[in-house]
């Protein structure tokens, strides 16, 4: 796991004292892992790639110095705890809305005194009041449709903020079918990125959406309503 961070690392601009800690993030997860179901991910190398420097890949695309960040639906951390790492001026909130998760993302950020996280265990359609459009960044790897996440993540971005979608490739159709959503709730398709990860054969996909317009304040819908109707 090591050897791939630090051959992985100056690739994408993250100093190579950001190891350290990367790998003690990976060692709680694994080890709390055991114990509790957060990932099915559990070879080291793979978790270096597929989680770590996965999640590092968006400092590629964006620039996050001195910004806000909401990692929506963050699950075990990814990709907002490897930012919040990388980059300790960026103010990072992971949001999830299972309290065994956030309870364990608690204890990594005590463990590497990461003073710029917030992690907060609530639904993406609740938390929205609080914080409407007070972030720079929104990201989210959550397994979801696009519709779906745009309508969940949006509302929390300013104008001129960005969405950044984490994908698998072979998107295209779902791409298109949200168009009409992403157009309603104020922002437009900027740049659509695949990326191959290190030591892997596997390419993934970074959709990005710029915020445009303020969304209009009645989404995010309510869950139930968000899954049966779609924008």
């Amino acid at each position: 796991m090591r050897e791939i961070l630090r051959q992985g690392l100056p690739a994408i601009g993250v100093s190579e004292a950001c190891v350290e800690p990367l790998l003690s993030f990976a060692d709680l997860l694994l080890k709390k892992n055991e114990v509790m179901n957060l990932t099915a991910i559990t070879d080291p190398k793979d978790v270096a790639a597929l989680h770590l420097l996965d999640s590092l890949t968006l400092l590629s695309a964006a620039d996050f110095a001195n910004k806000r960040l909401i990692d929506v639906g963050t699950g075990a951390g990814f990709p907002g705890l490897p930012i919040a790492i990388a980059c300790p001026d960026c103010q990072v909130t992971l949001l999830d809305s299972l309290g065994k998760r956030v309870d364990f993302l608690k204890e990594v950020c005590d463990a590497l005194s990461l003073s710029n996280v917030t992690c907060v265990h609530a639904r993406a359609e609740e938390y929205v009041p609080s914080c409407r459009e007070q972030y720079d960044i929104a990201a989210s790897r959550a397994v979801a449709e696009l519709r779906t996440l745009s309508e969940l993540c949006l509302p929390y971005v300013k104008p001129g903020g960005l969405f950044l979608a984490m994908k698998s490739v072979g998107t295209e159709e779902e791409l298109t079918a949200a168009q009409p959503a992403i157009r309603l709730l104020g922002a437009q398709t900027e740049r659509i990125w695949d990326y191959p990860l290190p030591s892997t054969e596997i390419t993934h996909r970074l959709i990005v959406l710029r915020k445009r317009t303020s969304t209009p304040k009645k989404y995010p819908r309510r869950f139930a309503v968000i899954k049966k109707q779609p924008l």
